[in-house]
């Protein structure tokens, strides 16, 4: 199991204004509680918390805290980052008691999923619906993770919260305080393709080209339509030169 160290100081100077003098010279500000102690505020190195951060064990571990001479055990309770620049802002951390219980988050560890029943043969897809859980236990009992073994789980399988398999000394956290342990931890389904109804529509008007008409629905047409004015007889015959309406010779009419 691996182990962090980290190192901090005494701070005096407390406040808003003190907290970004200290950020703009890459400390960050911290507060140190519990085990029956008076909180002490801390001064923490902003690049060594930086590079202890990107191990997922430093979350879940018990720590070492060297203040000054002195070396203590510590938990990760809380952290406060920028909200867009890779910036820590403010760290918690809480002493240990070898004597007396604490409560972490935990993540769990997946295994065995290219295994898995569900997605060899049945073409199932894996769903992570919890990435960790709260505990409680001892300090010498904390896991590191908890592992959720995928197998032998089987297609439209889900595994709940009262089914995981914690290591002894460790109890779940919302079980021991009346939580539902059916709660959903993974389950395996079929992936489910929508198909929007608008696509299909348009798929199978591509197939007809545009502008084209039936033969029979056009003669259809010619049939059944009335006939345009340039079709209609004028009422006047050009070649005679006779208005049919009066029946008279149009030169009658200049006499």
């Amino acid at each position: 199991m691996k182990e962090f160290e980290i190192t901090a100081e005494p701070r005096e100077d407390v406040g808003k204004g003190a907290s970004r003098r200290l950020r703009r010279t890459g400390k960050v500000p911290g507060i140190l509680y519990g085990a029956d102690k008076e909180a002490a505020a801390i001064i923490l190195d902003h690049d060594d918390m930086s590079h202890h951060l990107e191990h997922e064990a430093f979350y879940s571990h018990i720590l070492t805290l060297k203040l000054g001479k002195e070396k203590q055990k510590v938990v990760l309770k809380d952290l406060q980052r920028h909200p867009f620049k890779p910036r820590i802002l403010h760290v918690d951390l809480q002493r240990v008691s070898e004597t007396e219980k604490l409560t972490m988050r935990v993540p769990l560890h997946f295994i065995n999923e290219a295994k898995c029943i569900a997605v060899k043969t049945g073409g199932g897809v894996i769903s992570h619906i919890m990435t960790e859980i709260e505990v409680t236990c001892l300090p010498r009992d904390l896991p590191e993770y908890i592992e959720v073994d995928m197998a032998e789980v089987v297609l439209n399988q889900t595994i709940h919260l009262g089914e995981l398999k914690l290591p002894q000394g460790v109890e779940s956290y919302v079980l021991t305080h009346g939580g539902d342990p059916s709660q959903s931890v993974a389950s395996v389904h079929i992936p489910k393709v929508v198909v929007e109804e608008e696509e299909v529509v348009a798929a199978a008007e591509g197939i007809v080209e545009e502008g084209a008409v039936p033969a029979v629905a056009e003669e259809g047409a010619k049939e059944g339509e009335e006939p345009s004015d340039k079709d209609k007889p004028s009422g006047k015959d050009k070649s005679s030169g006779k208005d049919k309406s009066s029946g008279k010779d149009k030169s009658d009419k200049d006499k």
